[in-house]
């Protein structure tokens, strides 16, 4: 077979597999409980509203012939125009100038690393932070530090020691973190902001989660802050990327980013150049669907999660050994367990797959550095209460045993 690493581009050495996509293999094998995956239920998709959507834009000769053609690379202007309008209810004002449509709010984050990283900048991020942006990022030969938050009061001289430039900007997850759950509240997303604008930082803001809250009152976003102490978006540092796959269906690869006009110019150039533009059927089934019904179908996706979310965290209290903690977040998909010292996340998993035929995520994929190995991410949003009890119950006793034969 022939070598053609010498023919690859440098930035492809940074390129991994990621952990979760493999793990995901592993929802096929019926006998497992999964908690790897933090991805929607099915059973809560709008099947018929969806199916309904495309056979009445098919159905009609103008609306297909408008669906199936080429389109403009900023997107469909009815859901933007329908995303101004829900923004703005998120406190947001804002057009549909300020709206680009992109393939899921992973691609937003791969426009937003090519928009602002060349070659050695640095990106500051959680720590840890959403495997997905740090694959997205890597694409652009970063490097990472650790973003200013609640336990980091860093000043820009500590960033730019030994002649380093300052950052370029930071990705934060401020509603229900992928990994940990964790939320910022109102006075550490003010404290943020007072940092960037100090850095001169911007900032990305993914709000994949924003709809699954449980408990608790909402938060205002970063943009919404700072586009009110700047006097408008088009005067403030924050990017908002948005999506529909955890409030509506993952499939139709619908997501979105909110900032500034030039910054939108900016990256429907790069939308051009990409892929042209999404799917404007995909378009015109979702701007039916999330006009129509995405307030209801989040009111049962909460119902659903709560549920998941209390019968996890109970189990945890329940069977988790000494030594153990955990989060116990107000919305979201996933609790972030830390393991005592010496216990590795991926060693266990590994023996819990073989074991207790139970997964989950070993938590050092989500550091840059790949440190804080005695650590986990649990997703549960697939599985049912019942099922979620006997899978900590099955994780617990393999820990123990793993524990104990630390301790000899």
């Amino acid at each position: 077979m022939s070598d053609w690493s010498e023919h690859y581009a440098t930035r492809v050495s940074n390129m991994q597999a990621s952990e979760i996509r493999e793990l995901l293999k592993l929802l096929d094998q019926p006998d497992i409980i999964s908690f790897a995956g933090g991805i929607p239920d099915p059973a809560l998709f709008p099947h018929q509203a969806i199916a309904a959507a495309y056979q009445r834009i098919l159905g009609d000769p103008e609306r297909s012939a408008v669906a199936l053609q080429y389109s403009i690379s900023e997107g469909y202007l009815p859901l933007r125009e329908w995303l101004a309008g829900y923004m703005g209810r998120l406190g947001v004002a804002c057009t549909p100038e300020n709206i680009l449509i992109t393939n899921g709010s992973q691609q937003a984050l791969d426009f937003i690393g090519k928009l602002f990283l060349s070659p050695g900048d640095t990106a500051l991020v959680a720590w840890p932070t959403y495997l997905g942006a740090l694959q997205a990022f890597n694409s652009y030969e970063p490097r990472f530090d650790v973003l200013p938050g609640p336990d980091t009061n860093r000043s820009l001289e500590s960033y730019t020691a030994g002649g380093m430039a300052k950052p370029k900007f930071g990705y934060v997850m401020p509603e229900f973190q992928n990994p940990t759950g964790t939320s910022l509240s109102l006075a550490e997303r003010e404290r943020l902001l007072d940092t960037a604008a100090e850095f001169d930082l911007p900032l990305a803001e993914d709000s994949a989660y924003e709809k699954l809250r449980y408990d608790g009152e909402r938060v205002p976003s970063l943009l919404a802050l700072a586009a009110a102490r700047a006097g408008g978006i088009d005067h403030c540092k924050v990017l908002y990327c948005g999506t529909f796959s955890k409030s509506i269906v993952p499939a139709l690869r619908i997501g979105w980013i909110v900032a500034a006009k030039p910054v939108i110019q900016k990256l429907v150039l790069m939308k051009q150049a990409s892929d042209l533009h999404v799917s404007t059927l995909n378009q015109m089934v979702m701007y039916e669907v999330a006009s129509a019904l995405i307030e209801d179908l989040a009111d049962t996706m909460r119902q659903v999660y709560r549920e998941r979310r209390d019968a996890m965290v109970a189990a945890l209290d329940r069977y988790m050994p000494e030594g153990v903690s955990f989060t116990r977040p107000e919305g979201g998909m996933f609790v972030w367990v830390t393991l005592p010292e010496g216990i590795d996340g991926a060693a266990l998993l590994k023996r819990c797959i073989e074991v207790g035929r139970v997964a989950f995520v070993p938590g050092a994929a989500f550091f840059a550095d790949r440190s804080c190995r005695n650590t986990m991410r649990m997703s549960f949003s697939l599985i049912p209460p019942a099922k979620i009890e006997e899978g900590i119950k099955r994780l617990a006793a393999v820990l123990k045993q793993m524990i104990s034969e630390t301790a000899v």
